[in-house]
């Protein structure tokens, strides 16, 4: 199965806002409808966080025409796919406060580059809970659940979202 790599680029985000950078994390949300979770705030130990706004959240807004949405552990082997396709990210950049990443690293990976790794059977797993609900524009829940690091403890959560609606839905 691939994933249909359109998108409608009307967009209609609720952390568009220019509010500070923290703030932007504060109010989005995962794919499982919870508060997003940080991401990586130091990147390979080099203090730096990652996301498009690098404060270790892969949040999203108007200025990231890339979507850095999925939190996603780089492998060796999706690092080198992802060169082979023009996508360097094992390369330093200081001039867009990028360290350049290795095997094991976490970062926030634009979410149509993680479903063109997906298309080629090269996607990296990701962390549920730290992955913006944005990256369901591109990839469906149950691709990304797949992939999950975390797919236990988020199966949990949702579990426990779930119960708490249906003891609401019996209140009223």
């Amino acid at each position: 199965e691939h994933i249909a790599m359109l998108h409608d680029d009307d967009d209609d985000d609720d952390d568009d806002d220019n509010e500070p950078m923290m703030d932007v994390a504060e109010v989005a949300s995962n794919v499982l409808g919870t508060p997003l979770e940080c991401c990586c705030s130091d990147v390979g130990g080099t203090g730096m966080g990652t996301g498009f706004y690098r404060n270790g959240y892969c949040s999203t807004g108007e200025q990231d025409l890339g979507r850095h949405t999925v939190c996603c552990q780089v492998t060796d082997e999706f690092l080198a796919y992802s060169a082979s396709v023009g996508n360097d990210l094992s390369t330093k950049m200081p001039q867009y406060y990028f360290p350049g990443l290795k095997g094991g690293d976490i970062w926030c990976l634009c979410a149509q580059r993680w479903a063109q790794a997906y298309n080629a059977g090269m996607a990296p797993k990701i962390f549920l809970q730290a992955t913006h609900e944005k990256t369901l524009d591109y990839v469906p829940f149950e691709v990304l659940r797949e992939y999950a690091i975390d797919k236990d403890e988020a199966d949990r959560r949702l579990e426990s979202l779930n119960e708490q609606r249906d003891r609401l839905n019996k209140l009223l």
